[in-house]
């Protein structure tokens, strides 16, 4: 194959993916700028709207499993096709919605739809990429996404103030099917070399769960990928911007900039992490290693977040972003740890634990604000803020600490095997 035609295969790989995850962030963050429209005319409170927009996350995480099955039986190609249907479906309910019921329903048919754009993405690039390439075009795609979160600020305030957000997700709709028919279409198809027979075989998926969650590497790192990276998608795509009005008293055009310069942070840290991986690989140092030192430094920017004044708080959040990204990168480094049949079930077990704890972190913000009385200018309290942030904090840190502990644990376990 000459290099014009590796070229345009990989372009016809890596764009139409891309797409689809550039959607399924742009979804995620875009509560963040019209939260203030939802509350003020659904009337929702902090637990509300934290419950509202970790919809897209429950439903989300909630379909990881059977949607590993269909990677590894269907193929990336047709599962993300049919799935970017559902969220355009959903995104236009969401446009029509006029209650609290309705707009969780639509913000749940979302999240289900975009479901598989990263997962597909990263089993397709598993499927047409060598190994060592991973980390990079991994960084790509999730820098895609950086992208689709840097759409969701200021661009998305501007086309809220000409427009309106129902208008938005009309737009997102017809989007999201122009996605589908993009996947569909220009992306080659590649056998996974299994039997139709085997498609969501029950006994087969509980026989790979088993053997996934027993692997020492699994075992290790995920407690603290999970609640770091739960934690990051929690407050980065919803309570940064509430942050930045009600705690530092930005105006709203000014917390649009200000989560824009965030996003862009995000967006570069994932390229600069897939890079700093597929280098460190090279010189034989492992993936995790650098997931583990990005992670260190997330929670102590997290720490600086919450104790810092307010004067730099955007470039104090940009770099949580920044850093917010090294998690990211686990997934490589389970690809590399396991046999390509599994892959997909390994990341989507994976994605399933990190997207129902970022559900359930984004909605425990939310009731902690609530536990104090609003403002007499109608802003969520201060100090509900620090609180529900320490909490979150905390939670990672005992993560931490089991990654240190976890490792005596494996040692003894790893000796009784023996024995």
């Amino acid at each position: 194959m000459t290099t014009g035609n590796s070229l345009l295969l990989a372009f016809r790989i890596f764009v139409p993916f891309a797409l689809g995850y550039y959607l399924s962030y742009l979804f995620r963050n875009i509560n963040s700028i019209i939260a203030p429209d939802l509350v003020a005319e659904i009337g929702l409170t902090a637990a509300g709207l934290g419950f509202l927009t970790g919809a897209y996350f429950l439903s989300f995480a909630l379909f990881q499993l059977p949607l590993g099955v269909f990677l590894d039986r269907v193929g990336p190609r047709k599962t993300e096709a049919c799935l970017l249907l559902i969220a355009s479906v959903g995104s236009l309910f969401f446009a029509f919605a006029e209650t609290v019921t309705e707009l969780i329903l639509s913000r749940a048919l979302i999240g289900l739809g975009v479901s598989a754009c990263l997962m597909a993405s990263f089993k397709a690039f598993a499927l047409w990429f060598p190994k060592e390439k991973l980390p990079f075009i991994n960084g790509l795609v999730l820098m895609a996404g950086g992208l689709g979160a840097m759409s969701a600020t200021a661009p998305v305030e501007y086309a809220v103030q000409i427009t309106d957000w129902r208008s938005v997700f009309l737009g997102l709709a017809a989007l999201s099917m122009v996605g589908a028919v993009a996947i569909f279409l220009i992306v080659p198809e590649r056998s996974v070399g299994l039997k139709k027979s085997d498609v969501l075989s029950i006994k087969s998926l509980v026989g790979d769960i088993n053997l996934i969650l027993r692997d020492p590497i699994f075992f290790r790192y995920v407690p603290i990928c999970v609640l770091t990276q739960g934690s990051f998608l929690a407050l980065q795509t919803l309570w940064i911007g509430p942050w930045l009005r009600d705690v530092s008293g930005m105006n709203r055009s000014s917390v649009a900039e200000g989560l824009l310069i965030i996003g862009a942070a995000m967006t570069a840290g994932y390229l600069v992490t897939g890079l700093m991986a597929s280098n460190l690989n090279k010189r034989g140092y492992k993936t995790e290693t650098l997931v583990l030192w990005g992670i260190i430094v997330f929670i102590l920017i997290e720490m600086a977040v919450i104790t810092a004044e307010q004067n730099n708080i955007v470039l104090l959040w940009s770099v949580f972003a920044f850093f917010g990204t090294s998690g990211s990168v686990i997934y490589a480094a389970l690809s590399q740890n396991f046999d390509v049949h599994l892959l997909g079930r390994v990341s989507t077990m994976l994605n399933l634990l990190i997207f129902l704890c970022a559900f359930l972190m984004q909605w425990l913000v939310g009731v902690i604000i609530n536990l104090f009385p609003n403002t007499d200018e109608g802003a969520f309290a201060i100090t509900g803020y620090f609180t529900a942030f320490a909490v979150i904090l905390i939670l990672q840190i005992l993560g931490l600490i089991w990654f240190w502990v976890s490792r005596y644990i494996l040692i003894g376990w790893s000796l009784n095997n023996k024995c």
